[in-house]
């Protein structure tokens, strides 16, 4: 009798559990649902915020026509060029007509050079995308195997070499470390080109190029020319160090430190205590978790290496958006560098999502 009192409280609750398992499951997949929607309307005060800041910090300097063009103008020409902008009338109607503009994808025209923004940004954003992929793989190629390296020679000398230098990637100026670095290979040494994107004759034949992406190593590979090709990556080495090291220093301490924290898991020290040796736990056990956190961290690094492209476009030479963008600050053109830093931050905000949205698929933990 007990026995079959047993069997039927055992089967009788088979059927309940298995509802649970099922709203656990769904449960699960509104937490993933919900995470991401919160994240994507999150995009947009973000930008609202950063927009309104940067409007009115712009206006703290007075209108900007009279900032980018005053003493190069009479007074008369000024006032009529301010009054034709509608720059005269009060500061929030500015700013609400300023509002409706970017919303629908009017930044206006430069002062400067007289090139509507939106044509600014489509001409130079694709070199600054190009320089951040460049950027983000020396990033990943330098920083994760010597943060693995490090873990796995965790406490030896190796180890503290290779913290040292990620604190030097890190807190070593940008501008700095492109100009010693142009010093010794392309004065001293004269292995790599000073400056620029490409050669004359090869940018010659990239923008004679139908369809022109505007990103060079897909235009010179379209175009077929293995000069081409060679000149373009040439270019691109030094801007791509320079850039990539500062991230790599951030991707080479996080990867040690999550190595090192996996390999004190308890399921590591059990595999150890079977005789597992310690290289295979590293490879097998510890390294591909240790992985995630890069993931989340990628976005908070896109705008590492925005904030740092302004300075190596600069050192280099790469006209990309941030060498426009200090062309435009020094001509005081407000108009053009508000579209540019709007365009920027919107790429800092769809990236987190984006990035989000990968980190909560791997790793469930994120959205809870």
């Amino acid at each position: 009798m007990t026995t079959t009192t047993t069997e039927l409280t055992g089967t009788g609750a088979a059927p309940d559990a298995a509802p649970a398992s099922g709203a656990k499951r769904r449960g699960a997949g509104g937490g993933l649902v919900t995470y991401l929607l919160i994240r994507f309307l999150l995009i947009f005060p973000t930008v609202f915020i950063l927009v309104t800041t940067v409007f009115f910090l712009m206006r703290s300097t007075g209108d900007p026509i009279t900032a980018a063009l005053g003493g190069r103008l009479t007074g008369e020409q000024l006032a009529e060029r301010v009054h034709a902008a509608g720059y005269d009338r009060p500061l929030f109607v500015q700013y609400l007509e300023y509002l409706g503009n970017v919303f629908s994808g009017d930044f206006g025209t430069a002062i400067s050079d007289r090139r509507p923004v939106i044509e600014i940004l489509t001409t130079f954003g694709a070199a600054t995308l190009e320089l951040a992929c460049y950027a983000l793989l020396v990033a990943f190629i330098v920083g994760i195997p010597l943060g693995r390296l490090a873990a796995y020679l965790r406490d030896k000398w190796p180890d503290a070499v290779f913290r040292v230098f990620a604190i030097l990637c890190y807190a070593t100026p940008v501008f700095f470390f492109g100009m010693l670095l142009k010093l010794v290979f392309a004065v001293n040494l004269d292995w790599l080109p000073v400056a620029g994107r490409a050669s004359t004759g090869s940018e010659i034949q990239l923008q004679t190029l139908e369809n022109s992406t505007g990103i060079y190593l897909i235009d010179a590979i379209t175009l077929g020319d293995p000069e081409v090709i060679i000149d373009v990556l040439e270019h691109a080495v030094l801007p791509a160090i320079t850039l990539g090291l500062l991230t790599a220093g951030v991707f080479l301490r996080l990867v040690r430190t999550n190595v090192i924290g996996t390999l004190g898991m308890g399921y590591v020290e059990a595999a150890r205590s079977r005789g597992v040796p310690e290289r295979r736990l590293l490879n097998k056990h510890a390294y591909r978790p240790a992985l995630i956190p890069i993931i989340t961290v990628i976005g908070l690094q896109i705008a590492l290496l925005l904030g740092g492209a302004v300075l190596t476009e600069t050192t280099f030479e790469w006209k990309g958006l941030g060498f426009q963008l200090t062309e435009y600050l020094q001509a005081r053109d407000f108009v053009a560098v508000q579209g540019i830093v709007v365009l920027l931050a919107v790429i800092v905000a769809v990236t987190n999502f984006i990035v989000d949205v990968i980190a909560a698929l791997i790793d469930p933990r994120v959205r809870y």
